[in-house]
């Protein structure tokens, strides 16, 4: 089994395989592609990584590590500096606002050090229901579903499942 498949799968997984590495620098250019040149046409370079994908806007400033573990639904809106670290799925619902500088992550390491120096990594969904909206320069932590129409503050860190009609301000 590759370590693509292991980290598909939720497994554990070695982030610095090389063929990781490499599907991580495709994702890099078809990212700098669109944010060199901001256009419908150069949105493709991004959205043809994606899983799946409604109808959306991104702003310039989007980095994503894969793209294939990306689905987002339709009226979603994007701002600019987004960075979403898709090691495992990222499910956006519809209608979904993502302010400036917003970090999605998945990605964990190990608290170990020599089995996090030896590359270990591993990974846990991130689930965002309908019409949220999440305020600039939020993080999502591993493993956190937002629920519908909840409200996430400005520069607040999600260390916790977040309900229905919520407002996480920190």
């Amino acid at each position: 089994m590759t370590e693509f498949d292991k980290m598909r799968q939720g497994l554990a997984f070695n982030g610095i395989d090389t063929d990781l590495r490499l599907r991580r620098e495709a994702a890099r250019l078809a990212c700098a592609k669109y944010n060199a040149h901001p256009s419908k046409g150069n949105l493709r370079h991004i959205t043809r990584l994606f899983a799946e994908f409604g109808s959306l806007v991104i702003e310039p400033g989007f980095q994503c590590d894969y793209g294939t573990q990306i689905h987002i639904g339709e009226r979603g809106y994007i701002n600019f500096n987004c960075f979403f670290l898709d090691s495992a799925q990222i499910t956006l619902g519809d209608d979904v606002l993502i302010g400036p500088g917003v970090h999605l992550y998945t990605v964990d390491h190990p608290r170990d050090a020599a089995t996090r120096a030896a590359g270990e990594c591993h990974a846990k969904s991130i689930s965002i229901g309908n019409k949220v909206w999440i305020g600039g320069g939020a993080k999502i932590l591993p493993g956190i579903t937002i629920g519908d129409n909840a409200i996430i503050g400005a520069n607040v860190v999600v260390t916790r499942n977040v309900a229905n009609n919520e407002r996480y301000l920190g």
